[in-house]
Order: C-alpha cells, then structure tokens, then sequence
C-alpha cells in the first residue's frame, strides 16, 4: 500500500522547533515580525495572509499587513516597499503574488532587502542556491520539498529525480538543492520529450506546472515517490495537484496530497525562514 506523506505531523515538529527558537529569540530582545505586503483583495491572497498571521501567533511571532490598492503604481509600491525594507522591526519580508499588471514583479524582487527576503525572491538569494550555497534564504516552496523529503527519511544521495518543471519559484533552485544533496536531476521542461518515459525511471518525482492532474499512471511506477507541488482549482472549486493522485495514489510507493502535503508545509516554512533572517540581522539597540 502506498504510503501518504502528509504535512500534519512534519508541520508539528516544525511548530515546536520553531516555539522554541522564537522564544530564544524573545529572550535576547528580537521578536520575528513578519512584513506582509498585499495588493488589492484578492480571496486566495486574503485567506492566505489570514493563514499566515494563524501561525505567526501560534508560535510566537508578529506580523503586520501593509495592505495596498489593486491600481497601485510601481513607483508607490516601490516606496512602500523601500519602507518596509528600512522598518528596523520587520525582520522578513513576504509579498503576496501574483502581482497585478502594472507592477514589474523583476524590478520589486530586486528591491527587497535580501537579508529580509524570505521566500528567496531576490536575485542575491537565487544566485547563492545556483552556485550551490544554501546558507542564505530559499523559496519556501523549495524548502517545504526539503523538509517533507526529509521527515519521511527518502533517500536523495544516489538517486534519481526527475523534476518536472523549470520555474525560477520552484524547478530551478529546488534541482539545485537537490544536486546538493548528492540526487542526479534530470528536468523536464515544455520542450522535453518523452516524459513519461524520464519520470518512469526515476527514483522520485518532483511535479512542479501549475496543470491540474497532468501528471497520471502513465507517468509512475510502483517504485516512484511523488512530490506533488502544484495547487490548482477545478471546475467544481475544489483543490486539487498537478499529479491526479485518485489515478495514482495505490501504485506508487508514496505520494504527496493536493491539499494536506507540500502547500501546507510551505506556510509553516514561512516562519522557519523568519527566524533563520532573524539570526542573520543585528540585534536592534
């Protein structure tokens, strides 16, 4: 039977871990404050932030809304943000995307203050993780594949991956970090062909493209471990993965849930990636 790799237990030892570090934090006069910066009203974006601000609380830290009109123009939000940047209380940096039109997201990635930056947006930070150094701040996306490949004890050193998809945000930085530890990666783009027949062979799978249950039985075996990152919503508004997990979930040998897997790990990393920028910036005095 295969085994499902839910985000509920990795979530909780992240939870006490992190309860512990903040509190550490606390007690030397730092308190991880989460900036969160918002354009328009957006439902998804709206439940999100609230999500966000849940865990924030739950462990400890702060956060506060600059929430922003949806016909912003760049100049303004870029004033906002170069205030955001400087606010010495506000020691990570999260803004919701996408982004409207208007707003070039190239330009404002390069504006946020890369020791605040922790979803690892800003060129500095992308630029460390392809050269292979992992110290700095990650995509939190990137990092929740991370933690739930290494919760669940799957194996990378010797393996194969096939990471299917070549995002900036995810395939990029996430097959490096797994070349890091010693995987060999083999990605799949729009232009690769045969597909099925790389994924077949690899020991796991990273599916990362943003089309709702593309990824089927054709593309599996009953050896392949799938990490399903991608949420999408149905016809009917229901949530679901770019992997069709009914299709696939009894003939693999572990699976990732759409929802309950890989996106809810990514809020809690949030945080992780909070208190790692916290420790790399001076105290305040």
């Amino acid at each position: 039977m295969s085994m499902i790799l839910k985000a509920k237990p990795v979530i909780a030892t992240l939870k006490d871990q992190l309860l512990q570090e903040v509190s550490q934090l606390i007690t030397q006069g730092i308190t991880p404050t989460l900036g969160i910066i918002r354009v328009g009203n957006r439902p998804d974006d709206m439940y999100y932030e609230n999500s966000i601000v849940k865990n924030c609380r739950s462990v400890g830290a702060k956060a506060k809304i600059y929430a922003l009109d949806k016909n912003i123009g760049l100049e303004e939000f870029t004033e906002k943000l170069q205030e955001v940047n400087n606010d010495r209380e506000v020691r990570g940096i999260l803004i919701l995307r996408p982004l409207p039109p208007q707003l070039d997201a190239k330009i404002i990635d390069g504006m946020i203050d890369p020791d605040k930056d922790i979803d690892g947006m800003n060129p500095l930070n992308i630029a460390k993780i392809l050269g292979g150094d992992t110290t700095g701040l990650v995509p939190c996306t990137v990092a929740a594949v991370m933690e739930v490949l290494k919760y669940y004890n799957i194996r990378l050193r010797g393996t194969n991956v096939a990471m299917v998809g070549a995002s900036m945000v995810v395939g990029k930085p996430l097959s490096m970090m797994l070349l890091k530890e010693n995987a060999t990666v083999t990605m799949c783009h729009i232009e690769t062909k045969n597909v099925p027949e790389i994924t077949r062979k690899a020991d796991v799978i990273v599916v990362a493209i943003g089309k709702a249950k593309l990824i089927d039985a054709r593309y599996i075996t009953s050896k392949s471990v799938v990490i399903d990152v991608g949420i999408n919503q149905t016809e009917d508004g229901r949530i679901c993965g770019d992997v069709d997990f009914e299709a696939v979930k009894d003939k693999v040998q572990a699976i990732t849930p759409v929802p309950g897997g890989v996106g809810s790990v990514t809020t809690v990393m949030l945080l992780k990636q909070l208190v790692k920028a916290c420790l790399s910036q001076p105290v305040l005095v």
